[in-house]
Formats: C-alpha cells, sequence, structure tokens
C-alpha cells in the first residue's frame, strides 16, 4: 500500500472519530466516512470527505479506520449485518483505534486474518481537543512491516506513534494508560480538596502544579474543568469505568495485583452511581469533596489548558 495514493474509510464519528478523521481530510487524504447518525459527519464534507450511506460502500478501500466506543459496537461494525468483513471484499489493512477487551480483539483479527487482510491496533491517548490541537498519541502493534507502511496516515492524526510490537500489545499499553489515567485523577481530586480545605483556591494550586515538575499535558488540560466544575463531557465517567474493568481484567490474567485501580474502580462507580455516569470524569473531583463534607462552587476563572492547534 502507498500511504500517499491510499483510500482511506472512517468508521465511527463520535467526538474522538469525528476529529482523527479530520485531520486526515486537512492533510488532503481521500477519506470516506460511514457514522451510524450521519448528521455527526455531515460537517466533514467541507473538508472534503465523502459519506458513505453504507459500510459496505467502504468495502473497496485501502484500509479501513474504525473508532467506536465498546466491545459490541466493533463486533457490530466488523461482523454483524452489512459488517465490513461481511463484504465480498474487504480492505487490504484494517485499523482499530478503539478502546475494547483482548477478547473482542482476538475475535475481530482472526476474522479479519481469515479474509486475508491485516489487523493492526492502534489506540490513542487524549480527547478530541488534544487531536485538534495536534497533541494525540498513538501507540502501534501488528505486522512491523504494515506499521511501516501506514506510518504516514497515524502521522497524520498524532504527534506521537509508537510502535511496540506484534499482536495486541498496543491494546495492553492503551489499557494501562487509561488505568494510570484513572489513578491520576482521583489523586488529583484528593489534593485539589485538600488544598481548597486548606484556604487555598482552586485556580492558584493547580496553576502552581501545572508549573511545577509534577505538571503535565494531562494536569493542564483538565484544569479548566476542575476549576470552574465544566463536566461537559471529553471521556465520560462510565467510559473511565469500562477502562479500569479492563485493566483489572488483564492483571487477573497476568497475576498482577493492583490494588490502587481496585480503590479507583470503586470510587468511579460509585460517582457513576450519584449520577456522573456520562458527565466528564472530572466529577471525581465533586464527589471527593462531598464525601469530605466540602460542596464546591464554581470559581469562573479563565483559565488556560495548555493546548493550541498545531
Amino acid at each position: 500500500m502507498n500511504a500517499e495514493h491510499s483510500r482511506i474509510g472512517w468508521i465511527g464519528a463520535g467526538r474522538m472519530g469525528h476529529a482523527m478523521a479530520a485531520r486526515l481530510l486537512r492533510a488532503g487524504r481521500d477519506v470516506s466516512v460511514w457514522n451510524r447518525t450521519r448528521a455527526k459527519a455531515e460537517d466533514l464534507v467541507d473538508l472534503g470527505a465523502q459519506l458513505a450511506d453504507s459500510i459496505a460502500e467502504l468495502a473497496d478501500r485501502d484500509v479501513v479506520f474504525t473508532m467506536v466506543s465498546a466491545d459490541a459496537d466493533l463486533l457490530q461494525v466488523m461482523l454483524g449485518e452489512g459488517g465490513l468483513l461481511r463484504q465480498e471484499s474487504v480492505p487490504g489493512i484494517v485499523i482499530d483505534s478503539s478502546t475494547v477487551s483482548a477478547e473482542t480483539s482476538n475475535t475481530v483479527r482472526e476474522a479479519v486474518h481469515a479474509r486475508g487482510s491485516i489487523f493492526m491496533v492502534c489506540p490513542v491517548s487524549g480527547n478530541a481537543k488534544v487531536v485538534k490541537a495536534g497533541k494525540l498519541s498513538i501507540a502501534a502493534s501488528g505486522p512491523e512491516e504494515t506499521f511501516t507502511q501506514i506510518e504516514p496516515l497515524l502521522s497524520d492524526i498524532a504527534a506521537s506513534v509508537t510502535y511496540v510490537g506484534d499482536g495486541d500489545l498496543a491494546r495492553l499499553v492503551k489499557i494501562a494508560h487509561n488505568v494510570f489515567l484513572g489513578v491520576v485523577i482521583q489523586s488529583l481530586a484528593e489534593i485539589t480538596v485538600l488544598a481548597e480545605q486548606g484556604g487555598v483556591s482552586r485556580a492558584d494550586f493547580l496553576g502552581f502544579l501545572n508549573r511545577s515538575v509534577m505538571g503535565s499535558t494531562f494536569t493542564r488540560y483538565k484544569t479548566p474543568a476542575l476549576v470552574n466544575l465544566d463536566l461537559t463531557p471529553t471521556f465520560t465517567t462510565k467510559l473511565l469505568r469500562k477502562d479500569l474493568d479492563l485493566g483489572l481484567a488483564a492483571a487477573r490474567s497476568l497475576c498482577v495485583t493492583m490494588p490502587l485501580t481496585a480503590t479507583t474502580q470503586s470510587l468511579v462507580q460509585a460517582a457513576i452511581g450519584r449520577g456522573h455516569g456520562d458527565q466528564d470524569f472530572a466529577a471525581l473531583l465533586i464527589e471527593q469533596a462531598r464525601s469530605s463534607g466540602v460542596e464546591l462552587k464554581p470559581e469562573n476563572v479563565d483559565v488556560d489548558d495548555g493546548l493550541s492547534a498545531r
């Protein structure tokens, strides 16, 4: 496959998929997009996308990306009625960027290989705003020679692309990454409430933290949500629970103890039980405060999230 002239199919134009497909289009790639809710993808036409009315219309593409929310969604778009792998012809390369279980990934990989195609696992780190800022990271696994072919496409989407080995290894890297995300946001919630109870505003405390050696891209871009209690979802609490569950399942299979992860999963579940499931996972701050007898209020401060478009 010649990446410069490849015809790309894209399945899934939710928050992340839409932003990722847009970067390919802005790089001048030939992209045809299918989304279950067509209206959510229609503005991509302005960037040069073709909209597919069915997944079947993507079957003759050179490479097809999938970016969907959960195991059931990936199985449906690949193997369900009208799915990509149920067509007469199939793309030579299928790239999945979803976060799903190893079992589902293996099922899809076997089905792709049975059709004579190659399956690449390329999950991502970041949210839609990170994608738009050009600061996304991708971990990739699968045949190395295929990775070399698709790397230019991945580099159109992400600032950092790391090949981690064959098979499903990138999936494990992503799950470990999101476990860390969960533990970090819970810890960040705890110390932020601690500082506020001592008389330090959230804006001042997080501003200090972001300029210290402990600050990161993550702490900076979550700061506006934590300061102003904006729970507009970039990554929902339910999705974080899903990834923590995947991490604990991987730990069981590999005989690894993960006590911090188990505790965080319980706290995330409690936040969902209190109605935060479809809100941004920054809701953990509100629940941490509530468990300490504190009711937080938005500080209404203009805070830089550290992201600027590339």
